[in-house]
């Protein structure tokens, strides 16, 4: 009687082996096909960085650095180029500005007989024209000497300082003190400008520059003597100042012209 063989198969080792084989080769082809997927999106970003650092350097190359450069400055100096105006009547008007700040850009709106009617009137050619970055004014004797009060000379000088901040408020602006009279001289330049009213209006516009943060000027306590009158050497007759009188009073101002 043969003897029956054993039913019971035996594990397939070989199969497992190819099974995991196969698994691990479909793994390393998914990989490999996801990397070639990739692949072209690589290629778009690096070409467009390219692109993008080409557009830079030629934009960099070809735009004028040198226009930007030269037009701020041309617009900087616009605004702060120094022009130096001097407004006033005839003490104004005689003072050679050129002689005492030679080379310096100031003008002479000065013009003799003039009040603060006169230039309140001509504005536009006394002062705006000029596009000053400092204003000087000194004005006010002439119009005691034709009847006005303190308080309305003081209010047009106010007038004339609100005028030029609003049409140039770029521009500081300095108001110097009436100068004293003299009355002893024969021919008496003063005539019947007094010296209390002259130090009415200076006390106004002192005050006026404190609450309005503007720059006072005194010229009145150094060209006056012991008596309150315009020191004899510094005047021609009275009014007027003499040579001397403007050094003295160039002394005072290339203080607040330099500063």
């Amino acid at each position: 009687m043969k003897a029956r063989k054993n039913s019971k198969k035996k594990p397939n080792y070989l199969n497992k082996v190819n099974t995991s084989r196969t698994d691990r080769n479909r793994k390393k082809y998914r990989q490999v096909v996801q990397k070639k997927s990739m692949l072209p999106l690589f290629i778009f970003l690096f070409f467009l960085s390219i692109l993008g650092n080409v557009f830079l350097i030629g934009h960099y190359i070809t735009f004028d650095h040198n226009k930007v450069r030269v037009e701020t400055k041309t617009r900087k100096v616009a605004t702060v180029s120094p022009n130096y105006l001097f407004l006033g009547d005839s003490i104004t008007d005689f003072y050679d500005l050129e002689k005492y700040f030679p080379d310096e850009p100031v003008v002479n709106s000065g013009v003799g007989g003039n009040m603060t009617d006169d230039i309140l009137e001509d504005m536009k050619n006394r002062v705006y024209q000029y596009n000053p970055s400092k204003v000087f004014l000194l004005i006010g004797t002439n119009d005691l000497q034709d009847g006005k009060t303190p308080e309305e000379i003081f209010d047009n000088i106010k007038k004339i300082v609100e005028g030029i901040k609003e049409n140039r408020p770029k521009a500081k602006i300095y108001l110097e003190s009436i100068t004293p009279i003299n009355h002893n001289f024969e021919r008496n330049g003063a005539q019947d400008r007094q010296k209390e009213d002259i130090e009415e209006i200076n006390e106004k516009i002192k005050k006026y520059c404190v609450d309005e943060n503007l720059t006072y000027i005194d010229l009145y306590s150094t060209l006056e003597d012991e008596n309150g009158n315009l020191r004899a050497e510094y005047t021609t007759e009275g009014l007027h100042l003499s040579e001397e009188g403007y050094d003295v009073v160039t002394e005072i101002i290339e203080k607040y012209l330099y500063e």
